[in-house]
């Protein structure tokens, strides 16, 4: 018999059924064992033909397991009619080779009742192969209750197969002693137990477990057992011995393990011999190692054989490859073809393709076709489609909807949906929400949302305690670290006001540093203000540059600035020029103080 994995077993010793033919023998020691086998045969034989029972079935089975049926089988009847359970067991297993599987259930049923474990064991399996479970049952727990290994696998298959909570009790009967393929099953019930109980103590000692029978079953060349227990050592950063067991099992012909180990050696740099495990294991039908080689290709510009690989993958199952080939398509132009390929890949649930399907159709002015495909994607938890419905409602005025769609996306712990819902509760008045989804946003990289958050923290900082004898006291606050942090990254107005503080502070140096940095990037408020630092260290020519750059950019005061510093030079014409820019680049306290200067240089010009 050969269900389930197991194979018959000889005279109740464990042994295997072995085939008859056997090549010549070259070494000593074969020989030797040959000569030794043919010695005790013969000895066996003279035995049995004196009469003796135990030679008999012993001579059977020695013929049994060398393949020469007609030979052992009136040996084995003989050992059986004189009450040989051993041998009834093994003319079991003959009948059962010859295709009289009834008649060899009889001798197990004969050899199991007078106690043999291996019989039960063949028998209750025999029950199995015809449907009959609660026989089966009865003669596997037979077996198993007498510790026949086999026998526990058995029975914790079937129970397994029903559902029977006791199946994890008799699986583990078997492999504590030694069945490989149970220890696999083992670990496998038991990472599905540990998946549900992740957390506290229990979820710990439940992992340590599964990684026990994994590296039992993995010693013992299970191939599964070692792909797993690669993954769990990757996931724990021990990278070197993930890596041997991976490269076990991928030598067994798992492409799975094939696989991850080209990741390894991948992120390890070492491209060339992960292209070489991922091509073996996309060989074998691995559609997640042919999309790591249409990747790899693609990243050499050989876009032909990247779309070859994606295709490869496409076929082998694996939805990414569809994806990938629109990706492909998309970068290279092909908008139709693109489009192909996500909406196949948006069929089959691939939420990404769904998106995309849904940027590529909006961008081509179907915003009705986009919609559905968005609001798909979204469902199906893609956090940049929820994003980007908030965009489209948001687009439509639909100021709910949008608001609705950017806090599932934040939720979610998507960055400029966390800004655009804290920018709504701050216009709704709500500084709180706003606060804490700022924070957010700001911690996940946003400036806009650093500077935002900073402008909130300032305007609830108390004043400055003043010093004993009446000077303030700088004691840096977090509104300034916010600042600081949205103008390392280059927003100008958090580059202005960190430069404000430092000149309030007296820090001269890091103002400019922050004023010309803002200015530089096109702020004008950067270099109206720079302008001004710069006219109090005397340096009104460089004050004026960075004024006429900010007053090009409208900024009233600027112009202001510029009219004043032509009319003391006695350029009157130039300073009307920039009197009249400021009446009407304003606002009104500046477009009023330029008029009275604009008419105090007319007058002077018509004298």
């Amino acid at each position: 018999m050969d269900v389930m994995g197991d194979k018959a077993t000889l005279f109740e010793t464990g042994r295997f059924v072995q085939p008859s033919s056997r090549e010549d023998t070259d070494t000593p020691d074969e020989a030797g064992e040959i000569a030794d086998e043919a010695a005790e045969e013969l000895r066996q034989r003279l035995a049995a033909e004196a009469g003796d029972v135990e030679a008999m079935s012993v001579l059977g089975a020695m013929l049994l397991r060398r393949g020469d049926l007609d030979g052992a089988e009136p040996h084995l009847r003989a050992a059986t009619a004189a009450g040989d359970r051993a041998a009834a067991n093994n003319l079991g297993v003959l009948l059962h080779q010859r295709g009289y599987a009834d008649e060899a259930a009889g001798w197990w049923r004969i050899a199991a009742v007078a106690g043999s474990a291996a019989a039960a064991h063949a028998l209750g399996r025999h029950h199995r192969e015809r449907g009959d479970e609660p026989a089966a049952e009865y003669w596997l727990r037979q077996a198993a209750e007498q510790g026949h290994t086999l026998g526990a696998y058995a029975l914790a298959d079937l129970l397994e197969h029903r559902g029977d909570v006791a199946a994890e009790k008799w699986m583990r009967v078997a492999a504590e002693r030694g069945h490989r393929e149970a220890a696999y099953r083992l670990a496998r019930v038991l990472d599905r137990k540990a998946a549900r109980e992740s957390d506290g103590d229990d979820g710990v000692q439940v992992l340590d477990e599964v990684e026990q029978w994994y590296r039992q079953a993995a010693a013992r060349g299970h191939r599964r057992a070692a792909l797993h227990l690669g993954t769990i050592l990757e996931k724990r950063g021990e990278l070197k011995e993930a890596g041997r067991w991976y490269l076990t099992s991928a030598k067994d012909g798992e492409a799975r393990a094939a696989c991850a180990l080209g990741f390894l050696l991948r992120d390890a740099g070492d491209t060339e011999n992960a292209a070489v495990w991922w091509l073996r294991a996309a060989q074998d039908g691995d559609g997640n190692a042919a999309n790591a080689l249409g990747a790899l290709h693609a990243e050499r510009g050989e876009t032909q054989t990247a779309e070859r690989w994606y295709r490869a993958a496409m076929d082998a199952g694996d939805v990414n490859g569809a994806y990938n080939l629109g990706l492909l398509c998309a970068e290279q132009g092909r908008t139709a073809p693109a489009e192909q390929w996500y909406r196949r890949a948006a069929y089959a649930g691939h939420r990404e393709a769904a998106n995309a399907l849904a940027i590529l159709l909006l961008r081509a002015g179907d915003e009705k076709g986009a919609e559905p495909w968005f609001s798909k994607a979204a469902e199906a938890g893609s956090v940049d489609a929820a994003f980007n419905l908030g965009i489209l409602h948001a687009g439509r005025g639909e100021e709910q909807a949008a608001l609705r769609w950017y806090e599932r996306a934040a939720a979610a712990g998507h960055t400029e949906a966390a800004l655009q819902v804290g920018m709504a509760r701050l216009r709704d008045g709500d500084e709180q929400e706003a606060e804490r989804h700022l924070r957010c946003a700001a911690g996940g990289g946003s400036a806009e949302a650093a500077y935002r958050l900073a402008t909130v923290l300032d305007a609830r900082r108390p004043p400055e305690p003043a010093h004993e004898l009446g000077e303030p006291v700088h004691r840096r606050s977090e509104c300034e670290e916010w600042y600081e942090r949205a103008a390392s990254q280059g927003h100008r107005r958090a580059q202005v006001r960190v430069g404000m503080l430092a000149a309030a502070r007296g820090d001269v140096a890091e103002a400019a540093r922050w004023y010309r940095e803002a200015a530089e990037a096109g702020s004008r408020n950067g270099a109206f203000n720079l302008g001004l630092l710069l006219a109090r260290e005397g340096s009104e020519p460089e004050a004026a540059v960075w004024w006429t750059r900010a007053a090009d950019a409208g900024h009233g005061r600027a112009a202001l600035r510029l009219a004043l510093v032509y009319a003391r030079r006695g350029e009157l014409a130039e300073g009307q020029r920039w009197a009249d820019r400021a009446v009407a680049l304003g606002p009104a306290s500046v477009a009023e103080r330029a008029a009275r200067l604009r008419d105090a240089l007319r007058q002077e010009l018509s004298a």
